[in-house]
């Protein structure tokens, strides 16, 4: 019976949140009686829950930081058990699981603990919805704020020609199937997101290991199909109550992920470099030497890397200096082609050596060339200048 009462005091609750809302609304000038009011009215009922619920959301976040940080211990003292079976490895290892849960202030629940206390008050919001027709005709006895007028306006109040109390299951029109159906496709596309988010931004790289971490990814792809599969059954005002809540949540983690990442996550690597940039722009504004932490924030792969010397005749494509090396005298006549080779090696010996040869056989500073080195890079009587005095 006590389960009783409290689910009657909890439909009076949202029921007083949803009155109370319209009165406001129609207050700031909205018309009264059935209208866009008391759809607005459904959004106001989100908005005091999310506030009232935002020290568990804190504490959600928390709890959540906690599981991500302690996944490379739990799976260390997973692999540490891993193939004992029998019940002195199970009893140890759930009592080291249960220390690690201690040691970092978190459990299992804590993160779920906001959707468990929202549960009640959807519930609560479908059984209202479902009753309003029944209350209107006078087939059910009235809550305490919403009277038999009461009902009747809200149950005749649409949403782009949809009643709030319309199902796509039951009788409605094609004009309300487009509309559920669109507020269906809305909510679980709002559902993925939100947990994308969660889950693939804030989250350090070891977290996305792991049997947990698994779990986690097919309940991200599960929920929006179980979600539009049973939104067929929910009345246009829980629908509606059930977008705007992921849309709000979706807000909630945005703002709570950029001003607070996990550590280690994709996001806390993205606010240390928006400070870094921040810093730079100050420094730069200032006149200052840029810091030299943002410096290794903004240009990690700069800073990193060391430059390999090279030696300038290994690159690719430089010529190479030429060796001299003593050839044996050919039994035949040079051939023309082994003249014209022979001419450029010599000028190439000729240009390496410091005292470079004039066209009279003598060098620069005045004295003969030597015939002796001559004699070290070609036969004897193949020289260019033995050449010339022939012709």
């Amino acid at each position: 019976m006590s389960d009783f009462f409290l689910w009657v005091w909890l439909k009076q609750g949202v029921s007083w949140i949803m009155v109370g809302s319209h009165e406001l609304l129609t207050f700031l000038g909205l018309p009264d009686g059935s209208g866009i009011a008391w759809v607005l009215a459904i959004v106001m009922l989100v908005i005091v829950m999310r506030i009232l619920l935002i020290p568990l959301f804190f504490r959600q976040i928390k709890a959540s930081r906690g599981m991500q940080l302690m996944q490379p211990e739990l799976q260390a003292v997973q692999k540490k058990y891993k193939g004992k079976t029998d019940p002195a490895s199970r009893e140890a290892m759930t009592r080291e699981t249960m220390e690690l849960y201690k040691k970092h202030g978190t459990n299992p629940f804590a993160s779920c603990m906001p959707l468990l206390l929202q549960s009640p008050i959807f519930f609560a919001l479908f059984s209202v919805l479902n009753g309003l027709e029944a209350i209107a005709a006078g087939e059910a006895e009235p809550l305490t704020p919403i009277s038999q007028e009461v009902a009747s306006d809200i149950e005749q109040s649409t949403l782009f020609g949809a009643h709030l109390s319309d199902v796509f299951m039951q009788d409605s029109s094609i004009t309300a199937k487009f509309v559920i159906a669109g507020l269906i496709i809305a909510m679980s596309a709002t559902t993925f997101f939100t947990q994308r988010q969660l889950t693939m931004k804030n989250m350090p790289p070891a977290a996305l290991e792991g049997p947990m971490a698994q779990t986690q990814k097919i309940m991200l792809y599960m929920l929006p199909v179980i979600f539009m599969i049973s939104g067929v059954n929910f009345p246009v005002g829980v629908l509606i109550y059930w977008t705007v809540t992921n849309l709000w949540s979706m807000g909630q983690q945005y703002y709570t992920i950029k001003r607070m990442p996990a550590p280690g996550s994709r996001a806390e690597k993205e606010m240390q470099e928006r400070k870094a940039r921040k810093a730079k722009e100050k420094a730069l504004k200032r006149g200052e030497p840029i810091p030299e932490e943002v410096v290794e924030v903004l240009e990690p792969k700069a800073r990193g890397q060391r430059v390999q010397p090279k030696r300038k005749d290994r690159r690719k494509g430089a010529p190479r200096e030429p060796v001299a090396t003593a050839q044996a005298a050919p039994s035949d006549k040079s051939s023309d082609n082994g003249s014209a080779a022979d001419t450029a090696a010599t000028s190439a010996e000729a240009s390496a050596s410091s005292g470079t040869t004039t066209a009279g056989g003598e060098s620069r500073n005045g004295t003969p060339a030597s015939s002796k080195s001559k004699a070290k890079t070609r036969p004897a009587g193949a020289s260019p200048a033995g050449k010339r005095k022939k012709k």
